[in-house]
């Protein structure tokens, strides 16, 4: 999804009147909650669906042994694989290419399809880490993007600056990982891991600081209510490759 797209406002025009800074202050908090609500919602869509995908392809696991069913030799080890791995980045170019004509309605379904989709994809890692280690690598990140993200919301300094070069550094990053699905050079791994923190640390601030800023920008609510997921879908991002990077660089493998 560009990242033009990727912010929203709430019920408020340019060069409108705007009441007192109370209620102003209300209905961005009122917004802005509930753009970490349909967040909240994509990644629990997306651990029900990894956790589910995974009782289904797991025959049994102990002993550092791990035994497929069917189903699971299906998505993990057949060629299947390939287009489960590709499939969110499919999904963003759909979603991206749609986003313009999309409804309220057909957006919220794309989002909460992207984040089953993700979950499919992320499956896997259950099988390579320990479940103790994913748990307390989600709550290490979800403190690191809370933080970055109050940074965002709160801060005076313009982040906008950084906007483009963050970009690129995304686009390089997606190069760069697809090029190694097939090298699978674990060092190639570990610097992209590091460079997908420092990047996605970022944009969180920055994706914040932009739905802020935008919040009096579009006078049209249903207009409004769609970009708020798509800024869901921004943030929402910026989490799952904070994860799964902090994931390979601290989680604890089978």
């Amino acid at each position: 999804m560009s990242y033009n797209d990727r912010n929203t406002s709430f019920g408020y025009g340019r060069g409108v009147a705007r009441s007192t800074t109370a209620e102003i202050d209300e209905g961005l908090r009122a917004y802005m909650l509930g753009v970490y609500n349909y967040m909240t919602l994509g990644l629990g869509v997306t651990g029900l669906v990894a956790m589910g995908v995974y009782m289904l392809s797991v025959a049994k696991a102990g002993a550092g042994q791990i035994v497929l069913t069917p189903f699971g030799q299906m998505i993990y080890t057949s060629p299947l694989r390939w287009a489960i791995i590709l499939a969110p980045l499919g999904f963003i170019f759909l979603i991206s290419g749609r986003a313009q004509g999309m409804s309220t309605a057909t957006a919220r379904n794309m989002f909460l399809g992207f984040a089953a989709v993700m979950g499919l994809s992320m499956s896997s890692l259950l099988l390579v880490f320990t479940g103790v280690s994913i748990a307390r690598v989600f709550f290490i990140t979800a403190a690191a993007f809370g933080g970055l993200s109050l940074y965002g919301y709160m801060t005076k300094r313009d982040l906008s600056a950084f906007g483009s070069f963050l970009v690129m550094g995304v686009w390089g990053l997606v190069i760069a990982g697809l090029v190694n699905l097939f090298l699978q050079s674990s060092g190639l791994q570990f610097a992209l891991s590091i460079i997908t923190v420092l990047v996605f640390s970022g944009l969180t601030a920055w994706d914040t600081q932009r739905i802020k800023d935008q919040y009096y920008e579009m006078a049209d609510h249903e207009v409004a209510q769609k970009l708020s997921i798509f800024g869901a879908l921004s943030l929402y991002l910026d989490f799952i490759n904070m994860f799964q990077s902090m994931l390979f660089l601290f989680g604890d493998r089978r």
